[in-house]
């Protein structure tokens, strides 16, 4: 029990990083971070190429639908999910329009709602869900929970990332089976299993250089 509620515990301070490095530059800038990023299957480059696109896309959303509505982006491999509400068919279909011109984007995946936007209470529901299945990722013991993307929307959860077809069974499995969700969007990026072999190994390659050898005296 004292060990599900560490896990826990550690997963919610994974979904709350993104929110601290904003405001806790020196303490989040450092190792934390650099810990997350050494054990994503994306390029650095890559990593910074999704940041960038998230900011383009929100602000790429058309002013007439800003007020009404709720809109997250996540860029994943250059992969778009958009979820939230919008009042109606007409903003979900421009939304996506403008995410599509974004230069790098090779998919977008709209999963907008239609209706008002969630309620703070709803949101907080959805990062509490988002938790429990990152917990339940490392609990598993089966796959790395870095290398899946969770978004959670209205308990609809939305699994990312680059995996192969065992971790994505794995991860789809845990998810729909997190008590409170509703649904489970699975737009996992599923590559060969040489494949995820190859991008770790790159990864720790870049992130990990070989010790540097200590000089030798013959006596």
């Amino acid at each position: 029990m004292q060990k599900a509620k560490l896990t826990l515990a550690a997963a919610a301070l994974i979904t709350l990083l993104p929110m601290l490095q904003g405001c806790v530059p020196v303490i989040v800038g450092g190792a934390a971070a650099g810990v997350m990023s050494a054990h994503d299957r994306r390029s650095t480059g890559t990593q910074a190429d999704d940041e960038t696109t998230e900011w383009k896309a929100g602000n790429h959303v058309p002013d007439q639908y800003k007020t009404f509505s709720h809109i997250n982006f996540t860029s994943y491999n250059r992969r778009v999910l958009i979820t939230g509400e919008v009042p109606n068919e007409e903003a979900k279909a421009a939304i996506e329009a403008e995410t599509r011109k974004l230069d790098g984007v090779r998919e977008v995946y709209n999963e907008l709602g239609i209706g008002p936007a969630s309620s703070l209470g709803s949101r907080s529901t959805d990062s509490y869900i988002d938790s429990k299945v990152k917990a339940r990722l490392v609990d598993s013991n089966q796959i790395s929970a870095n290398h899946i993307k969770v978004v959670t929307e209205r308990a609809i959860v939305h699994l990312m990332g680059i995996v192969n077809a065992r971790e994505a069974k794995v991860a789809v499995d845990v998810a729909r089976t997190t008590s409170g969700v509703k649904k489970v969007v699975n737009v996992l990026e599923v590559v060969g299993d040489e494949d995820t072999r190859r991008l770790d190994d790159q990864t720790l390659g870049a992130r990990t250089p070989p010790p540097a050898s200590a000089p030798v005296e013959s006596r």
